[in-house]
């Protein structure tokens, strides 16, 4: 099963880092989002990303210009008519999800595979919205996806294994390590690390120490790089909610979401994409505490 062309749908950071990745690692990649102004944001992104690589001496000028030549935007479902593979990078909730997949199935030839960057829901599920639930699996990359090298694959009940052979080529080839998941919510990474992130914002919540005490215990006496509400911050908080929910909907009580961090989706802090989560950030970086919570935890004490 030969991978060339790449159908990416959502422009967030994920959508867009992984065409990113994927243009630079030599496949030919249409990006998808229903809004043109995300469209045209990914590929001013893409362009200022590679432009730096090119000017810290990572890439050529050349690889530069052959790379975005592989890169084109489709605001319609038109661009998955040659797709080898469809990588859905879209809000991470399972009826979303599988609309995408059913609109899809109407236009993708029959050998398509589709797989989905989802950090939490059923592959299995996700395949049920298809006629073609053998050829569902999941690719679930981390951000920013150019930097990181892990990819999380992931099988459904009926995902064949030359489905799961033809991903893992094309992660190998974006310069990814591989490790492979059975189709069970949080599936390895998330079912760990996810739910230190929720307890992290129970222990701000509960007065317990303040956002800087919480991140630099761990940086400093556990040898994390970044505090856990920073990465809460950089994941979305909306996503950590949308993923313990999941967890909390399978596995109980354990996983219920941290009181905390729902108050801070409510009121629009969802991170570093919004400007604001734990902490305020200016053009991408950080600037301090969100000031909503020095003054909670003011008043708590």
């Amino acid at each position: 099963m030969v991978i060339q062309n790449i159908f990416v749908v959502g422009a967030g950071l994920m959508g867009s880092g992984i065409a990113q990745n994927a243009i630079t690692s030599g496949y030919t990649v249409t990006l998808n989002d229903q809004r043109q102004e995300a469209l045209d944001r990914a590929k001013a992104g893409i362009e200022k990303a590679l432009a730096r690589d090119v000017e810290k001496g990572r890439m050529t000028a050349e690889d530069r210009d052959a790379a975005l030549a592989r890169l084109s935007l489709d605001a319609t479902l038109e661009g998955a008519r040659k797709a080898d593979l469809v990588i859905e990078a879209i809000i991470e909730e399972l009826a979303a999800k599988q609309a995408v997949f059913t609109a899809l199935e109407e236009v993708c030839p029959p050998d398509t595979i589709f797989a989905s960057n989802t950090s939490s829901i059923s592959l299995t599920a996700l395949g049920s919205a298809t006629k073609r639930p053998s050829q569902v699996v999941g690719m679930h990359f981390f951000s920013p996806v150019p930097r990181m090298k892990l990819c999380e694959v992931i099988f459904g009940l009926l995902t064949t294994q030359e489905v799961l052979a033809a991903v893992k080529e094309v992660a190998t080839k974006m310069g990814k390590t591989i490790i492979q998941a059975d189709d069970k919510p949080g599936f390895i990474v998330n079912r760990a690390l996810l739910p230190m992130l929720n307890e992290a914002c129970v222990v701000v919540g509960s007065y317990i120490g303040s956002v800087e005490e919480m991140d630099n215990g761990m940086k400093l006496g556990c040898n994390h790089p970044m505090g856990p509400l920073e990465l809460a911050d950089m994941i979305g908080l909306d996503i950590l909610l949308n993923v313990m929910l999941v967890l909390a909907e399978e596995y109980g009580e354990k996983y219920r979401p941290s009181l905390t961090l729902r108050k801070m989706v409510t009121a629009g802090f969802l991170g570093r994409k919004s400007g604001a989560g734990f902490y305020i950030y200016e053009n991408g970086k950080k600037m301090g505490v969100n000031p909503v919570l020095t003054h909670f935890q003011s008043l708590a004490r």
